[in-house]
């Protein structure tokens, strides 16, 4: 996920009228490589006919009317209507253009009232969230703090423990400017200090902030680190911090009074002039931002032959705005590759490394886009080009040259192309992509896919092969699938859809894929956020392991084994240290050893997006590490706002409580994954569960799974759903496939847990509204939709659920989310505290029936049906499932259903 940073702000004083307006808009698309083959030269002769260039030799009997420069418009019109249309279609042209808005923080006093309001707000189109928490009087240090719930806005979200989401709502007083804005009201007599936010922007999840720092708001005039090189936003520093002519306010946002107070005893107390009443003074200031927003263009070519001349005329026309200029060439057979024609060329054409011809298109009269035709002989296969806009941005059709047949036979050949095979993508797929169902693949790929796919073909014509080379190939066409993917992805917005043909008789593959595991897993989560008080939660899970496995369970997650500031391990500071508040390093091994052997794999929770330090440098800041691995401030992120670290930028989101490590460090990359191996050879870890993955990127996490060989991994990747106006949007495509481009990254070496499953089955069972749980496309709309062997679901975890609650699974309907992740494809998680209450005979029976049909987390599914009070789908054709009040049976016809378990509002069914 891609932090902005942003540049100055404006500082206007509150004599102006500050009324918003959009920024001008500046075109800055995004940019599509295209490398066209090497060429020979032909003598195929070529006419050019545009605006520019009119003494071109017209072929009888058609009417041409030749007067001025802007009269060869409708002399080509002319010719092109007196011959016979062979072909014509438009395809969608797809770039990004960079829109400029701005930020705006305003502090005012609410009208007849002692209340202040702080406002936030963005003039730019998007789905806005403001993540802020505050920071109190006398705190050390930089980390944020939540804010007390009376002061968060409706709809707001807490994050972990110390930051809150709010949706930002647009403004009633906006008009036709559209602002979207978030007023967080203030007691002028409150403990906070400083309001500290950032700006994240849900439909890119870019994030923006000032000069990759946290923007900041004190409330008080002694707020720690203030200064003319902070990143304070108000009137305490005039916002002298950046050029420009406004200069440097005198006023402060709060003014000490010395005043005293009386105390519960009556008795009177000088206060500190530090927490003295405060006058809070209004101010107004804006910081410009700039965005990318997604741009659709269309290309309309034709393409009509005279019968007289035998030649092809084709005119192609674009509503591209600006000077556009086609790169073109011709091909003499199906095998495409790009010719260059003899001379003589049209005006403004220029040949680029004898590989190709560049044409300007010609402006149309009306100065909404441009055209240009051209007339080749027969005997040409095709027309090849692409269209230029700047130096840095290229425009093709999907990632190919446009490809428009000139001759029966290629145009016959292109309809009968299918999307793997072809140069050119036909309108409908085309516009299929525009609606994000269609994935991009090269043709090295593609040719290796198919390979693999006949192997899947000729084994099961023959009997005597075995299931575990089908299941072989299958894993190595996902392989492929998620290395195509990434090629494409900075270019094309696709969603990776699996597609796995499964052997009718299903048993664990021989070899494991540590994205999935056997396929077959269950997980248990074996702990909670109150385990680390006993002092010695190793030996009591140690005496529920017999009993962990005879319910099903394969896979068990412990808590985070290191020594932490924290006591629940996730601020961990000497990672070769495992006495834990869980328990010893001797403990933790006999932990390990027992789930051994009973059967069950032990995953070890890995925090490594961030460590917290021994020593302080220079500046008083913590970021110098001890222990055996002793690293230095290169070791934390240069934009880490809070540690002053001398690495590099940071490849993901940073996480405010402690130093966020810099994985582009090969010294950091190599400690840690010497540790990861000294884990699994020391303790007997068989796979890892991955701490706040959002704040670094997938690749490194590839190379450390690819170092320590875990069975199993699943990362952590935490991120807000889509909301408006404070509801839930039905479609969450951007949330789930922000979840799958970082398992990607990974090249699908690890599975991510589904939090857009949880999220969508919150919002379901909540309202009622499980018509939620299909997609537009009759799919899950969560990961377990597009990539289920990779989607860990789960329902309730430590930080949702256990004693912190930030997110509790709707009270009374946890066994609904149970019966939908048990039954349906992807890996369940089952949360400690469920299993071990008064819903265990439930799991078990669920659990029970998973195991006995053999689901796994590539098991097909068939939504059956979704409505407003119930919701149902059969897997494999084995087991029926129906949640919700309302009323559903399998339908009976060569399948017979029986009923194998039921509850409150759900029913599984089994096939006899």
């Amino acid at each position: 996920m891609s932090t902005v940073s942003i540049g100055s702000l404006r500082h206007h004083s509150l004599r102006e009228n500050p009324k918003y307006s959009p920024k001008s808009k500046a075109f800055k698309p995004f940019s599509l490589n295209c490398s066209p083959q090497t060429q020979t030269q032909t003598q195929t002769k070529l006419f050019f006919h545009s605006r520019r260039f009119c003494n071109f030799r017209a072929p009888k009997h058609s009417h041409v009317v030749v007067k001025a420069a802007s009269a060869a418009e409708t002399a080509v019109v002319q010719t092109f209507e007196s011959a016979e249309l062979f072909f014509k279609e438009t395809f969608p042209l797809k770039r990004t253009e960079t829109v400029e808005g701005k930020i705006f923080v305003r502090l005012d006093q609410v009208k007849n009232s002692q209340i202040w309001q702080l406002t936030v707000g963005c003039n730019l189109p998007g789905k806005w969230i403001l993540h802020w928490g505050v920071s109190y009087v006398g705190d050390v240090g930089s980390e944020w703090d939540q804010p007390p719930s009376q002061m968060r806005p409706p709809d707001s979200i807490p994050i972990k423990d110390y930051a809150i989401e709010t949706p930002m709502k647009k403004s009633s007083s906006s008009g036709g400017d559209g602002f979207y804005e978030v007023k967080i009201d203030l007691s002028p007599n409150s403990a906070i200090a400083a309001i500290n936010f950032v700006l994240k922007d849900d439909e890119t999840g870019t994030w923006y902030q000032h000069r990759g720092r946290d923007f900041k708001v004190p409330l008080v005039d002694y707020v720690q680190g203030d200064g003319p090189d902070s990143n304070i936003a108000g009137a305490k520093w005039g916002f002298s911090i950046w050029p420009g002519a406004f200069g440097q306010l005198s006023s402060l946002i709060l003014k000490g009074e010395a005043s005293t107070t009386t105390g519960p005893d009556n008795s009177t107390n000088s206060r500190d002039p530090k927490q003295e009443s405060r006058s809070l003074e209004r101010f107004y200031v804006e910081q410009p931002i700039a965005k990318q927003v997604p741009v659709d263009n269309t290309v309309t070519v034709s393409v009509r032959k005279c019968p007289e001349t035998a030649k092809n005329h084709l005119h192609v026309e674009t509503d591209l705005p600006g000077d556009v200029v086609i790169h073109w060439g011709v091909c003499l057979d199906g095998a495409k590759k790009w010719e260059i024609p003899a001379a003589p060329y049209p005006p403004e054409t220029i040949a680029f490394k004898d590989k190709a011809l560049r044409t300007r298109l010609q402006p149309k009269e009306g100065g909404d886009g441009c055209w240009g035709s051209f007339t080749v002989e027969e005997g040409l296969e095709g027309f090849l080009f692409v269209l230029k806009l700047n130096e840095s941005t290229w425009l093709n059709c999907m990632g190919n040259d446009f490809y428009i047949p000139l001759s029966s036979s290629s145009l016959s050949a292109r309809s009968t192309q299918s999307l793997s095979g072809g140069t050119q993508i036909p309108e409908k797929i085309a516009k299929e992509n525009q609606e994000g169902s269609l994935s991009t693949y090269t043709s090295g790929i593609i040719k290796e896919i198919r390979n693999l796919v006949g192997d899947i073909s000729s084994e099961k014509s023959q009997k005597t092969k075995s299931k575990e080379i089908q299941e072989s190939i299958l894993r190595e066409i996902e392989k492929l699938a998620a290395e195509a993917y990434s090629i494409f992805r900075s270019s094309v917005p696709t969603v990776i859809e699996e597609a796995v043909v499964e052997p009718k008789e299903e048993k664990a593959p021989v070899k494991i894929c540590p994205g999935t595991g056997t396929g077959f897993e269950i997980l248990c989560q074996g702990f909670n956020w109150e385990s680390h008080k006993s002092g010695r939660w190793y030996m009591e899970l140690k005496e529920k392991a017999e009993e962990l496995s005879s319910i099903g369970f394969t896979v068990i997650w412990l808590p985070p084994p290191t020594e932490s500031i924290s006591p629940e391990g996730y601020m961990p500071r000497d990672l070769y240290n495992l006495n834990s508040r869980y328990g010893n390093i001797d403990q933790l091994k006999e932990v390990v050893k027992k789930f051994h052997e009973v059967g069950i794999k032990v995953l070890g929770d890995a925090v490594l997006n961030h460590r917290c330090a021994h020593y302080k440098n220079q500046n008083g800041v913590w970021n110098i590490y001890g222990g055996r691995l002793n690293w230095d401030d290169r070791a934390v992120v240069a934009d880490d706002p809070h540690f002053q670290g001398r690495g590099n930028k940071s490849s993901g989101d940073n996480f405010h409580a402690a130093p966020n490590i810099d994985h582009s460090q090969e010294f950091v990359r190599k400690d840690l994954k010497e540790w990861l191996c000294w884990l699994r050879k020391e303790i007997g870890y068989d796979g890892w569960r991955l701490d706040f993955v959002r704040g670094f990127w997938g690749g490194y996490v590839k190379d450390y799974i690819d170092a320590s060989e875990p069975t199993f991994a699943v990362g952590e990747f935490w991120d807000s759903l889509s909301y408006t106006y404070g509801e839930m949007d039905h479609n969450q495509d951007a949330h789930r496939q922000r979840i799958i481009d970082w398992i990607n990254a990974t090249n699908g070496n690890a599975g991510a847990f589904d939090v857009t499953t949880k999220g969508i089955l919150h919002a379901a069972l909540e309202r009622c509204e499980y018509w939620r749980l299909s997609d537009s496309k009759g799919k899950p709309p969560g990961v377990v939709g597009w990539w289920p062997s990779r989607a860990v679901t789960f329902i309730e975890n430590h930080d949702t659920g256990s004693t912190q609650g930030h997110w509790r699974f709707p009270g009374g309907k946890e066994m609904q989310g149970y019966a939908y992740i048990l039954t349906h494809p992807g890996t369940p998680t089952v949360f400690h505290d469920h299993i071990f209450s008064h819903y265990r005979s439930e799991i078990e029976a669920l659990i029970s029936i998973r195991n006995r049909n053999k689901i796994h987390c590539r098991s097909t599914i068939k939504i059956t049906k979704a409505e407003r009070d119930v919701y149902a789908a059969i897997i494999d054709e084995k087991v029926a499932v129906k949640i919700g009040p309302g009323h559903y049976e399998p339908q009976s016809g060569q399948q017979k259903w029986s009923s194998a378990y039921k509850g409150k509002d759900y029913e599984v069914w089994e096939s006899s």
